[in-house]
């Protein structure tokens, strides 16, 4: 009773901007709070659904919008604390939740009376003189109702249930399995002298974590999420090279005498082929009909028209780049055929030759603290006016985690961004951006809290942080998803910050990596952690020559996971496939993309975005927006690049609309066109 009384779920944070109230939160409050959020917001829709009065857009739709405030609060917390703080106590409620969440949500959304009401808000919603956004918030309740199944019979959403409620159990156990082989996997070296190639920054975080494990005196290497390791680019050890690759190849598939460990491929079969038998009772050949018929892309079709389009050509460019990778080892007198683990490592020397590109001598001048303020913020001030104060006063969810003010030039305060960047084995791999407090002038909140997460190992107490190339090109990504969280504006919850279409969600953090690289952010942020010199300009040109570089390898990897995705998304109800490894390599062969010197970005059981993080039959959606991505790149390269003026642009007609509109025609209202292809055929060198 007394974390019941005292739960601070159960009313609005009086901190600044809402933020939630980490101090005072405790493992007790969060079922509490969950049990009681379900149970209000169903009573909430009850009083829509039993009222005598006449439906209107007011007593539905609107009331629909204002439910769940307590839900919501719990879950921001909650499920941003599972991917970046885990533990025994959060993993098992999660699996607990899981089926409870997912019997709510149906509640809801199969609800007949309220589908009826939607539907009645839906036939007069150009006869009552609504602005567009309500307009569209009316459209948007009746499609999403209707392809959850609001208009199936009691029996086929019974089944429906059934289908929900075990996939969101799949999906959970799928994610525990692959962090316990995450953290389990990590390779465990006992001589510093194996890690040749490493700066001393990298040898002591790989020291520190091994400590961490209570391994004093090794070394512990960490896995990422994706298959290829960033120190395969550097480690000269080949053994240690191939272990690395092996161990991230390993994730998902481990079973010993006793029975398997953290298996995922039963999970993987058994997630696909349920959600194919939910797409038929959808009324959808497959899984990838269903998620695409309301996305931008609307068919799987489509979506395989621009994969498989690219595919034959990213392939090819993979072998060129091979052959030339094999003929170095030739030269050296290496005596080995190019394998997988060696990509990575022989593409930096081919890059040095060809291009004189060293992208290590880059790190001392990637500093942690200078990439985030000089250099990610400063980007933001001069696009958009905003101003980032340290915030040390408020607390985070994790000692590691800070937070820092948002305020527009004039001084107006519009929310709280914290950052996050450190690895840990409590943390999931890979970055993320999630909202813990989402604006809605609706609901009174016209302000924001938004938070990254990276996985950046960290060094010994006193060392820098030195971070990557592709470890600042995260950062900026990561920070783009904030910058649509922050600046997004909408009336509706439903409309707030990044809630827009899947496949569109990424154009605005991709945008944004334009800056990491642009002169007057560049100079103001990269400069030598010891000496304060600016990154030489020889560096940057270099790396600017060669941008279409390994781009073979890159598009590749990248298309072998999405379209991997697909694949095993457009399988029909009536297939069934009983071994995991051979309806990969099938799919993969099928696109000519099987090339075991470049294994895919993400193999099936440990692809977190497609079988745990609401990525299914929608991978796709980071070259999709791609298109977009290049082609805005292209605008502001014509109209003057780092302004205001183009910035307020950007922000007023495309980040701050949210989700109030349909992305390709605000795309359209800001670029006054469709996006061309040719830009980014032209960046990744497939044309």
């Amino acid at each position: 009773m007394a974390s019941t009384a005292n739960n601070p779920f159960f009313v609005s944070s009086t901190l600044p901007y809402q933020l939630p109230t980490f101090a005072d939160i405790e493992d007790e409050h969060y079922r509490p709070a969950f049990l009681q959020g379900m149970s209000e917001q169903l009573a909430e829709v009850r009083a829509i659904t039993d009222q005598a009065d006449a439906t209107t857009f007011a007593n539905t739709l609107v009331a629909l919008e204002r439910s769940g405030q307590t839900l919501t609060r719990v879950a921001e917390v909650f499920f941003n604390k599972c991917s970046s703080d885990s533990s025994d106590f959060t993993n098992d409620l999660e699996e607990e939740l899981a089926p409870l969440l997912a019997a709510h949500n149906d509640a809801i959304r199969l609800d007949p009376a309220l589908y009826a009401r939607i539907t009645a808000v839906h036939a007069q919603r150009e006869r009552l003189s609504l602005d567009a956004e309500s307009i569209y918030l009316i459209e948007r309740y009746f499609t999403e109702f209707s392809l959850a199944g609001a208009g199936l019979s009691d029996g086929d959403k019974q089944a429906l249930r059934e289908f929900n409620s075990r996939l969101s159990t799949l999906t959970t156990r799928f994610e525990k399995n692959l962090l316990a082989d995450t953290n389990d996997l990590g390779i465990v070296i006992d001589d510093a002298s194996e890690l040749n190639g490493l700066t001393d920054g990298e040898i002591s975080a790989a020291g520190e974590a091994a400590r961490d494990r209570g391994l004093a005196g090794k070394y512990l290497i960490s896995l990422v999420l994706p298959t290829s390791h960033p120190y395969l680019a550097s480690l000269t050890n080949r053994g240690v090279r191939e272990r690395l690759l092996r161990a991230s190849r390993a994730r998902g598939i481990r079973s010993d005498a006793a029975g398997a460990v953290n298996d995922n491929r039963p999970l993987v079969i058994e997630i696909t082929h349920l959600r194919a038998q939910r797409a038929r009772l959808l009324g959808f050949d497959s899984h990838a009909a269903y998620v695409t018929a309301d996305e931008t892309a609307k068919t799987p079709g489509a979506v395989w028209d621009l994969l498989g389009g690219l595919a034959p050509a990213a392939g090819r460019n993979a072998l060129v780049e091979q052959a030339d990778l094999q003929a170095v080892i030739d030269a050296e007198g290496g005596g080995f055929e190019l394998a997988a683990w060696d990509w990575a490592f022989y593409t930096e020397k081919v890059r040095r030759a060809k291009y004189d590109v060293d992208t290590a001598a880059m790190r001392p001048y990637f500093e942690l603290e200078s990439v985030l303020a000089n250099g990610v913020f400063f980007a933001a001030q001069q696009l958009y006016g905003l101003s980032f104060t340290a915030r040390p006063d408020l607390v985070g969810w994790h000692p590691e985690a800070r937070v820092f003010e948002v305020s527009t030039d004039d001084g107006t305060g519009i929310g709280l961004y914290i950052g996050d960047f450190y690895t840990r084995d409590s943390k999931r791999g890979g970055a993320w951006m999630n909202s813990l407090v989402s604006q809605s002038a609706l609901l009174g909140a016209d302000t924001t809290v938004v938070c990254n997460n990276l996985n950046v190992s960290k060094p010994a107490a006193g060392q820098p942080t030195l971070l990557t190339y592709d470890q600042v090109t995260t950062l900026f990504h990561e920070f783009g998803h904030a910058l649509h969280g922050l600046l997004a504006r909408a009336t509706y919850p439903k409309f707030s910050g990044t809630n827009v279409y899947r496949d569109f969600v990424e154009f605005p953090s991709q945008v944004n990596e334009m800056w990491m690289l642009w002169p007057e952010v560049l100079a103001n942020y990269a400069h030598h952690y010891e000496t304060g010199e600016a990154m030489p300009q020889h560096l940057v040109d270099r790396i600017q020559a060669s941008s279409a570089f390994n781009e073979g390898f890159l598009t590749s990897e990248y298309l072998a996971a999405a379209l991997l995705d697909q694949a095993w998304h457009r399988i029909d109800a009536d297939t069934v496939v009983t071994d995991v490894a051979q309806f990969e390599a099938d799919a993969l062969a099928a696109v000519g993309l099987d090339n075991p010197a470049v294994p895919t970005r993400y193999a099936s059981t440990y692809f977190a975005h497609t079988f745990s993080g609401g990525y299914d039959a929608g991978y796709y959606s980071y070259i999709w927006s791609e298109v977009l991505d290049a082609d805005t790149v292209e605008w502001f390269k014509e109209n003057g690049g780092l302004t205001r003026t183009n910035g307020n642009r950007f922000r007023d007609r495309l980040l701050g609309v949210g989700g109030t509109m349909d992305p390709l025609e605000a795309y359209r209202h800001w670029r006054g066109r469709d996006a061309a292809l040719k830009p980014l055929l032209d960046r990744r060198g497939l044309n």
